[in-house]
């Protein structure tokens, strides 16, 4: 796996970007890019629901209600963003794939493999992409596999097109796209799980709901931030912060013995496990 800090985009100027799709993770993408400079004439949006489309409109997008009044955008686009639901994938793209046979493909639904989406779009030149919602604050981390028919100058666009989400890591093989959506993919959701498990020992404590709750997220916010910038691994820094016999002794020593490590690892595996379910549910 190599993992990269989105560099800002440089020399996208002549490339038109077609998003099929509007919603939470659409929106992330325009929004990074808006921010980075990306010129919203160069951007256009196909989604159904007006308050969405009047929504980019006000920020300069074209947009488009349905396919056939989007075929022009099509024809003109270097790069479709397919951001619907994947049961949505193959009805949304059968009208609007024909149009673009010149496109790069960069999917955002989840569980869809390569081989489905390039039955149903007609180009081999697709990526996949398994984001996170810290896209939506710009602290996202990307997950993406890309096919052999895509060059390098397909995947440096793709990076340059969500560098305003976070970071991204490019995977070498697909099937590894199943656990990056089990680890980060569905990690905030893991995340959310232990600060509201930690807000609620601390009220059972005695504190605040509020202050338990600042305490819990301030924690992960360092904690995370000290890894990041550390050079030592998590067991490592783990091991600083226990002192034998100590209150985080006691702490580690009983989720150890109730097998707490155990538990979420198996937890994770059930999430790839239903990525791989979907691929097969949907990618027919």
């Amino acid at each position: 796996m190599n993992t990269t800090t989105s560099p800002s985009p440089t020399d996208h100027n002549h490339a038109r970007l077609l998003f099929v799709g509007g919603g939470n993770m659409a929106s992330a993408i325009i929004g990074g890019l808006l921010r980075q400079g990306w010129p919203a004439s160069a951007m256009a949006v196909v989604e159904p629901l007006e308050a969405a489309r009047v929504a980019f409109e006000q920020q300069g997008l074209a947009t488009h209600a349905d396919a056939s009044s989007a075929q022009a955008a099509c024809s003109q686009a270097d790069l479709v963003i397919w951001a619907v639901k994947p049961q949505s994938l193959a009805e949304a793209a059968a009208p609007i794939a024909p149009h673009c046979p010149q496109a790069l493909h960069l999917s955002i639904a989840a569980g869809i493999p390569t081989a489905s989406l390039s039955r149903w779009l007609g180009s081999e030149k697709v990526v996949r992409a398994m984001p996170n919602t810290p896209a939506l604050i710009g602290q996202g981390i990307c997950g993406l596999y890309a096919g052999t028919a895509v060059d390098e100058a397909g995947r440096n666009l793709v990076t340059q097109v969500l560098a305003g989400t976070g970071r991204s890591l490019w995977v070498a093989q697909e099937a590894d796209l199943d656990a990056v959506t089990a680890l980060s993919g569905s990690g905030p959701a893991y995340v959310f799980l232990l600060l509201e498990t930690m807000t609620a020992a601390g009220t059972q404590m005695g504190l605040p709901p509020a202050q338990a709750y600042q305490l819990a997220v301030a924690t992960f916010q360092g904690a995370s931030a000290l890894a990041a910038q550390s050079e030592e691994d998590a067991a490592t820094l783990r091991q600083r912060v226990t002192s034998k016999g100590g209150t985080t002794h006691a702490a580690i020593t009983h989720m150890q013995q109730t097998q707490i490590p155990e538990h979420f690892t198996a937890a994770l595996h059930q999430a790839r496990h239903r990525a791989q379910e979907l691929a097969a549910e949907f990618g027919q």
